[in-house]
């Protein structure tokens, strides 16, 4: 049975709704700061179906350290799901589990993000840790806090490519291996669909809840008298305050970002550019010693002298290491999440405005 659930690729995840209401809770007490946590359940053929979660420990500042920097915590607490000591409170609390005879499989983790900022080395380095070490069968839960205080709820699922985790494993991002292997930043994450599941017996309340309390209530005098069934709102009914004409007020946020990102990729660029200026510079030096040691030893056979060795160039010159293409493909990704956002946030609007576009223009003088 094992062998079967290996072979069988995953293709969606399934969620508690008690497990998004605690990442929910987690997440949001915790903002703006980054918050960790991992994940059980249980691996069903090509559904991971995740049914209960738990935060890593808060990450403090040592106490002799009174000026210590917040940067500093907060990559203490993006590399929380990989670090020893959660790793050790992780099994603990997996063994605890075990005995009381509930799901105790090591599913995942679940990170918090604000307006998709989560493509970066700490995840990658975090999936990677989870993929190799603990369970391939693993996926990493983003809840956007920013986007679901809108109103709709921002929850994905990721894991890491074969491709990548192949060359993340050796290390290979050179410009020449990622030409051959036809590598690109799309293919670092794949996402999965998720759904979220609840009992029968849960949907069943919701669908009985009452609507809430008039402030004066007309008490009937009569069976007559009292309201049809059918008239009465549902709890469940669609929010009308979606059809609002405002415009998002985080798509200027989500514009800085993009240009902060489109900055950084622009850096890593200029950075590759001068790793090739100087590649191209000491090759050139290297060129006229050989060409001088040429002439060297051609005059020397002249003289029936012992030619001088032609690959000493090797220690006297070092050729400078080619950066790693990772930091680059990232950017790239994120600069694609950030756009992709823009365009989620203008299209509604636009919609939106389109609908109303007659009301919204001026009157045409006769």
């Amino acid at each position: 049975m094992a062998d079967i659930l290996k072979e069988a690729p995953l293709t969606s995840v399934q969620v508690e709704a008690l497990v998004v209401m605690k990442i929910i809770k987690h997440c949001s007490q915790s903002f703006p700061s980054m918050t960790t946590g991992f994940l059980v359940g249980m691996d069903a053929k090509s559904t991971l179906e995740i049914t209960n979660s738990f935060p890593f420990p808060a990450v403090e500042p040592p106490p002799t350290d009174t000026y210590h920097d917040s940067n500093n915590i907060s990559q203490l607490a993006a590399a929380a799901p990989r670090s020893k000591a959660n790793g050790v409170y992780q099994n603990e609390m997996i063994k605890k589990l075990r005995e009381v005879n509930v799901d105790a499989n090591n599913v995942g983790w679940y990170t918090s993000a604000n307006l998709g900022n989560f493509v970066n080395m700490n995840m990658i380095e975090n999936q990677y840790h989870y993929q190799k070490e603990l369970n391939e069968r693993t996926v990493a839960l983003v809840h956007d806090v920013s986007r679901s205080s809108q109103g709709s709820l921002s929850l994905r699922a990721f894991r890491l490519s074969p491709a990548f985790m192949l060359a993340y494993k050796e290390n290979k991002f050179t410009v020449e291996s990622l030409q051959k292997s036809s590598f690109r930043y799309q293919d670092i994450l794949l996402e999965l669909p998720l759904q979220i599941h609840n009992s029968h017996l849960l949907t069943s309340f919701l669908h009985t809840l009452p609507t809430a309390n008039t402030a004066n209530p007309k008490i009937p005098n009569s069976l007559s008298e009292l309201p049809p069934t059918h008239s009465l709102p549902s709890p469940l009914a669609p929010n009308l305050s979606t059809l609002t004409l405002s415009i998002d007020p985080f798509l200027s946020q989500t514009s800085d970002l993009l240009l902060e990102a489109i900055e950084s990729h622009h850096t890593e660029l200029n950075n590759h550019q001068y790793y090739q200026r100087s590649l191209a510079r000491e090759q050139a030096k290297i060129t006229a010693w050989q060409q001088k040691r040429k002439a060297e030893n051609a005059s020397r056979a002249l003289t029936k002298q012992t030619p001088l060795p032609e690959d000493e160039w090797q220690r006297l010159f070092k050729l400078p290491t080619e950066p790693s293409r990772l930091e680059g493909m990232l950017n790239s990704r994120q600069v694609e999440q950030y756009a992709r956002q823009v365009d989620g946030f203008t299209a509604g609007v636009t919609g939106k405005m389109f609908a109303v576009r007659s009301n919204l223009l001026p009157e045409k003088m006769e």
